[in-house]
């Protein structure tokens, strides 16, 4: 940026030829890298205009492929195959492909980095003979308001043989919990790999962080997707064929469903397979690999 800077700069000093070097070449000297988990946006399905959404998908999918690979590297931050969560989001040309690379998830805290599921419950005040079921609800605000009144209504009746922790997802929010039985409802959690680390059930939306985060703590996830969200629809099909996630549709999430994926997610043969995809996910450091790649740019 500051090499840019200064090139602009001497362009427009008297001192210097006008003709120096147009922006085109400025642009051409400084490496540029793009990280993104969506490298083809899907425009929604309608019953009656499937010919315009494919349409759209083309024109979106030539235009954003030159935009994102208009640099010298597009960085995804997934699994390779097979774990690849965003692979239908990933129909890349393959004039693109040199230029995209997955590197894995970009963790904001490393499983390794925290206490023992154990120590982390006692910590957290969570009971160490029941299964805990941790709800972060994230996405924006208006996405997030129907599903969390859902959920709370839902949750408020589950059993007591679970501990519910229900996180609302409004940063900076007041993080005083409110308790209703055995459900402890959070307005925001500074902490939540702790939780994330800590619980036996994860429930939340089918967005890509939310995923990976989960295959790489090991942590079985009940995804509902946002409604007409292609991303996050296309999402939870993946994860749930890897076998990582069971999925209920925002329509049919009943509490009786909903017990059902549960105790689905807390079978023996569930947990054997989490902990084969964690095995696999966390050899893939999408931090390293990312500033390894940012270094290696730099120097050349």
């Amino acid at each position: 940026m500051l090499l840019s800077i200064c090139l602009v700069l001497l362009q427009g000093t008297s001192s210097f030829p006008k003709t120096l070097l147009t922006n085109k070449q400025i642009r051409a000297l400084i490496p540029r890298i793009c990280i993104l988990n969506e490298f083809q946006p899907i425009i929604p399905r309608r019953t009656h205009y499937l010919r315009l959404a494919r349409l759209a998908d083309s024109i979106g999918l030539a235009i954003l492929g030159k935009m994102w690979t208009s640099g010298n590297t597009v960085l995804i931050p997934d699994f390779p195959e097979p774990y690849t969560i965003c692979e239908g989001n990933l129909n890349i040309p393959k004039s693109f492909r040199k230029n995209v690379r997955l590197i894995g998830p970009i963790l904001p805290k490393h499983p390794d980095e925290l206490s023992t599921k154990e120590e982390l419950r006692r910590k957290l005040r969570l009971p160490l003979d029941r299964p805990v079921i941790f709800v972060p609800i994230s996405g924006p605000t208006l996405e997030k308001a129907f599903v969390t009144g859902v959920l709370r209504k839902i949750l408020l009746e589950f059993p007591e043989e679970y501990e519910i922790v229900v996180s609302y997802g409004y940063p900076g929010a007041d993080s005083k919990p409110a308790r209703h039985g055995n459900v402890t409802i959070y307005t925001w959690v500074p902490n939540r790999f702790e939780y994330l680390k800590a619980c036996d059930v994860v429930i939340g939306r089918a967005g890509h962080g939310t995923i990976t985060q989960c295959m790489c703590y090991g942590k079985p996830v009940i995804l509902v997707p946002t409604p007409n969200h292609t991303e996050q629809l296309t999402n939870a099909r993946q994860a749930q064929k890897l076998g990582a996630a069971q999925v209920i549709l925002q329509k049919w999430l009943t509490k009786e469903r909903l017990q059902e994926k549960v105790r689905q997610c807390l079978q023996k043969e569930t947990g054997r397979r989490l902990a084969q995809i964690q095995e696999e996910a966390l050899k893939y450091n999408g931090l390293e690999n990312a500033v390894r790649t940012v270094i290696e740019m730099a120097q050349k």
